[in-house]
């Protein structure tokens, strides 16, 4: 035994300290295809999300030297990136479990609260150029938006389970979002359980009530999932002729786009596609990987940047004056003569 003592006494003075400082940027020891793999992002746009809450995530203390922001926000990008337990993410970083919890949830609440900036309706002006790069995809006219619902796998909720049970038969949360011409999401709502339709989830948003109270004109595109209205343009179920074969194809063409930004976010943020271990109230990292989606997208750090048209198209719909239940029949009924009836 005191041999064994002696050795245990030998190891533990070879060891060597942990230094907080000599790990305090990674990043320095990585090429940027290294950490483009590891963070999905380039390191410059790592340290621009770093600056917009660092402030937030300093914690002086007089215990022991903190975690520095830097180490934090990438303990998070490592988890929307992997979707790893925990224990090792905080292993790739000589950190312990509890702390890389903790850093991985601060960062991502704090992601979510600047969702307002990065996750917004474009504005009137900027709803020109959206219509001209929607109509150069397929020729479908006064398009601002197309929306549709994913969902996203969560852990067994404690209360209300069999409302989380997805139409796939395991939990899940039904998120809608809409997405512009340039995969960039401009409407998130990531609240609703995965049983509840689609419809309803649109018919209860911000987005709905945005062209229900006339403060945005324009249309959005879904699939037949969603109610037809003046404002919200889906397919033809049984098309009767060739002007409405033309209609769906171009509505086929144009509103793949949501389709392609779901991709390129679950690609992205592997985490959002295996699935999130936690409850319901607590999965913020939907909204979190989406302002990151767009923030990459305007700092061209997540998808090529799209050519802009040259030109101005001539997208706009000189809509009918419609009203009543059919209101939405009669709208789409003009577009498909109109555009797709030659």
């Amino acid at each position: 035994m005191a041999a064994r003592r002696i050795i245990m006494q030998n190891i533990r003075q070879e060891r060597i300290p942990r230094r907080l400082q000599d790990r305090s940027n990674p990043l320095e020891s990585l090429t940027e295809e290294e950490i483009f793999m590891r963070y999905r992002f380039k390191s410059v746009t790592i340290f621009f999300i770093c600056s917009l809450i660092e402030n937030q995530l300093e914690h002086p203390t007089k215990r022991s030297s903190a975690l520095p922001p830097l180490l934090q926000v990438l303990l998070a990008l490592r988890f929307f990136a992997t979707g790893a337990f925990y224990q090792l993410i905080g292993d790739s970083l000589a950190i312990s479990k509890s702390t890389t919890g903790r850093a991985v949830r601060e960062v991502t609440s704090l992601l979510c609260s600047l969702a307002r900036q990065f996750i917004r309706f474009p504005s009137i002006p900027e709803t020109a150029e959206i219509r001209t790069k929607f109509y150069s995809l397929a020729g479908f006219p006064n398009m601002v938006c197309c929306v549709d619902g994913t969902l996203i796998r969560i852990r067994c909720p404690a209360q209300n389970e069999a409302e989380y049970v997805c139409r796939k038969g395991y939990y899940a949360l039904n998120v809608q979002m809409a997405c512009d011409a340039s995969f960039r999401f401009v409407n998130c709502v990531a609240k609703w359980p995965g049983s509840v339709h689609d419809s309803r989830v649109f018919r209860e948003s911000s987005l709905a009530r945005l062209f229900e109270t006339g403060a945005r004109n324009g249309i959005i595109l879904g699939d037949s999932g969603y109610a037809l209205k003046r404002y919200l343009i889906v397919p033809y179920l049984t098309p009767s002729n060739r002007a409405q074969e033309r209609f769906n194809t171009s509505l086929c063409r144009t509103r793949v786009v949501i389709e392609q930004a779901f991709g390129i976010l679950k690609r992205r943020f592997p985490c959002l596609q295996t699935g999130l271990r936690v409850e319901p109230d607590k999965a913020c990292a939907i909204v979190a990987c989406t302002v990151l989606h767009n923030l990459g997208i305007e700092r061209h750090d997540i998808v090529d940047p799209i050519p802009a048209v040259q030109g101005q198209v001539i997208d706009e719909v000189a809509l009918p004056a419609v009203g009543g239940q059919h209101e939405g029949k009669r709208v789409r009924d003009h577009i498909a003569n109109v555009f797709f009836g030659h």
